[in-house]
């Protein structure tokens, strides 16, 4: 526990984006309300992800930031940081514009990354603080944030659900008693078909028609950007009453509590490597991820899928039999002539393989 007399009464936290990273930058937050608990904490976040931090116990309020919003987003973002006066900044991201918001705060110790996670290294000058680089045999997102953490409160076990309240909890209990009504459920996270990281919808309804014929209960989830995805999954699966669908569902803290409470009864979880797959693992749901551009030793769910390929004892990945040789390639676009083969050719036998491993 850090020394009482350099607790800081004003902290300011800067993750701006993704939602998956945000879901790994809650230790962060959680060990520092720990450490200080009468301090006041903001966290300086992207307006499309800020849902998430609202109402988060602990915190006192999310400043949202407007990234389309120009050179007036820049000057309302310092004006409200600078009348907060943090006297901590923490800077959980590592590029320019994380480190600009950091700056933004005024305050005089501001805290970042090791200078080697820095994806824009020169960006690292404007932290005056840097914490210990990981082992290079740590790679996975989330050690980053540990050791961000270590350096801010020294030794901690880090949290990482965004704790949901008990209200949120009843609410998200009550919706799943009424999509489930079977003593094993599976929850299928859809993603957009234009993102480089999904699994063809076709493939998602053969999975779902597999385990709703095997008893298993089926929830498929789509946010507003999967709700074509999702019409098609539907209308493919209309004769099977064990597969359910929410479609177009809205509000973060409502999917988180609906992932905790899934958890807690047991469910299952399976989707791509995207923000809601995070936000399924901190809240304690078994994963299985989809694997194909990206690898899951760097961006999965933790913990890492080490030493057994299948993964740790909570959460598995699925790659498929036969991938390009160019994956994983991390690109944000695929340059594959036949295109992102390393996810189509992801085969539903196989991830039903991987979920029977799981519950060996």
């Amino acid at each position: 526990m850090p020394s009482s007399s350099h607790a800081p009464a004003r902290i300011a936290i800067v993750r701006l984006s993704h939602l998956g990273d945000i879901v790994l930058a809650l230790p962060v937050f959680h060990a520092l309300r720990a450490a200080y608990p009468r301090a006041r904490i903001v966290w300086i976040a992207q307006s499309e992800f800020a849902s998430l931090l609202d109402g988060l116990p602990g915190l006192e309020r999310v400043v949202r930031f407007e990234r389309r919003g120009g050179l007036r987003a820049w000057i309302a973002l310092r004006a409200e940081l600078r009348e907060f006066a943090a006297e901590l900044a923490v800077d959980a991201q590592g590029n320019w514009k994380s480190a600009a918001a950091t700056w933004c705060t005024g305050a005089a110790r501001r805290v970042g990354l090791a200078r080697v996670d820095w994806r824009e290294k020169l960006a690292a000058g404007l932290i005056s603080e840097h914490a210990a680089p990981c082992a290079p045999q740590r790679e996975h997102a989330f050690e980053r944030s540990l050791a961000l953490g270590r350096h801010l409160v020294g030794d901690f076990t880090p949290r990482r659900d965004p704790d949901s309240t008990a209200v949120e909890l009843a609410s998200a209990g009550e919706h799943f008693a009424r999509l489930v009504d079977a003593s094993r459920c599976v929850i299928l996270q859809l993603s957009p078909r234009d993102d480089v990281r999904s699994w063809p919808v076709e493939r998602a309804a053969q999975l779902a028609r597999a385990l709703a014929a095997d008893g298993t209960a089926v929830v498929v989830l789509s946010g507003p950007a999967e709700v074509t995805e999702a019409r098609e999954v539907e209308a493919r699966c209309a004769d099977e009453p064990r597969i359910r669908h929410w479609i177009g569902q809205r509000g973060l803290r409502e999917l988180a509590a609906f992932f905790s409470v899934s958890a807690q009864r047991g469910a299952r979880y399976i989707g791509c490597d995207t923000g809601p797959t995070h936000l399924a693992a901190a809240c304690g749901l078994p994963v299985v991820v989809l694997a194909g551009p990206q690898s899951h030793l760097r961006t999965g769910p933790w913990p890492v899928a080490v030493p057994s390929p299948w993964g740790s004892s909570e959460h598995r990945a699925v790659r498929s039999s036969d991938p390009p040789t160019c994956a994983p390639c991390f690109a944000r676009k695929c340059s594959h002539a036949l295109g992102p083969v390393c996810m189509s050719a992801i085969r539903a036998d196989e991830v039903l393989a991987v979920l029977a491993r799981r519950e060996e």
